[in-house]
């Protein structure tokens, strides 16, 4: 019951805090730079800074769908935060440029994740479904269920490795662009801001889906009691 209420209690903090993201960055999306630089070109200055020179940065159609792809080695900005001169889009930009510089240095985390994705995508297509016939068959096995756990706990893995990847990508994009007075004071504390909003996106989505996993586990244990 317990483990219920947290799962709904999650869904409804995620909603919240993808809500007040959504707002921070329309906010910051109006307050144009004192540097005047646009998102495109600071994730250029970012990446030569770098010495990253074999990194394109691209623009793609919508919104918030900003990320930085280590197979093609692109950084690929949504058109208001590429073309964009506000504080939001000198965030985000230095933030994906952020992860560019994490896959050059190495960086363990990305490395890991990066690993994961192609597992963690496959499993993704076939896991609900092995959950799904786990509830049907549970009175006569559990093991299909299990299965399903096990499953669910690489998606839960994932998750959790994203923490560092998102934390450190920011940790490099506000030293950066503060070293390099791309922001002033009052523009680095709001970049800093919409940056935090953004990675708690990542926090309450890598919780939900511990307390989800824990659920399916006390359910497992519970039926084996009753046996």
């Amino acid at each position: 019951m317990f483990l219920n209420f947290t799962g709904i209690l999650f869904f409804l903090i995620s909603l919240i805090v993808a809500g007040i993201f959504k707002r921070k960055f329309a906010q910051y999306s109006q307050i144009n730079l004192k540097s005047n630089l646009s998102g495109r070109e600071v994730a250029a200055k970012m990446l030569a800074d770098n010495g990253i020179y074999d990194v394109k940065v691209i623009c793609k159609e919508g919104s918030l769908i900003d990320h930085y792809n280590p197979l093609d080695r692109t950084v690929n900005l949504s058109e208001g935060v590429y073309n964009g001169r506000s504080v939001a889009s000198a965030a985000v930009a230095a933030h994906e440029c952020g992860h560019a510089v994490q896959h050059a240095h190495e960086y363990v985390f990305l490395q890991f994740r990066s690993t994961l994705v192609p597992v963690t995508s496959a499993v993704s297509r076939f896991m609900p479904w092995i959950i799904f016939i786990g509830f049907i068959l549970i009175r006569t096995s559990t093991l299909p269920l299990e299965i399903g756990i096990v499953l669910f706990g690489i998606t839960t893995l994932f998750t959790f490795v994203t923490l560092p990847v998102e934390f450190d990508a920011s940790r490099r994009a506000l030293a950066w662009i503060d070293n390099n007075r791309i922001v002033d004071k009052q523009e680095h504390d709001m970049a800093k801001n919409a940056l935090s909003w953004a990675a708690m996106t990542y926090v309450v989505a890598a919780l939900g889906s511990l307390a989800e996993l824990l659920r399916l586990i006390l359910i497992v244990y519970n039926n084996r009691d009753r046996r």
